[in-house]
């Protein structure tokens, strides 16, 4: 599979599984209707709907598109990394529990991870 290239701070999130810094990402504040894609592979992996502020410093999301985002228990036992279903992209991680939306779920999710499409 032939995948977009990235650059060295893409790469180091993305493929290395880092974090970007808190309140810094392009689309932490993002509301415009649409569609973000894997900056990897370009899936679409959230709808523009399930985008919430939870004052974390990185876009939340209570809700992926089906089929899209896998779960992988991180090494720490604690936190539950989250992935591109098709790639592989380290996207952030899920928590449970917290109360922010009915669904109570929140993808936090790095923002070079994702490119964002606007509804037309």
């Amino acid at each position: 599979m032939e995948y977009r290239k990235l650059t060295p701070e893409e790469e180091r999130i993305i493929v290395h599984k880092g974090t970007e810094i808190p309140f810094t990402g392009e689309y932490e504040d993002n509301y415009r209707k649409g569609t973000y894609y894997c900056r990897r592979c370009n899936t679409p992996l959230y709808k523009s709907e399930s985008k919430f502020d939870a004052r974390c410093g990185w876009p939340s999301f209570d809700d992926e598109i089906e089929g899209a985002v896998k779960r992988i228990q991180d090494a720490d036992g604690i936190r539950t990394e989250i992935q591109c279903n098709n790639c592989g992209a380290h996207l952030g991680h899920v928590f449970l529990g917290e109360g922010f939306t009915p669904k109570n779920v929140r993808h936090c999710v790095n923002s070079i991870s994702l490119v964002f499409m606007p509804e037309e």
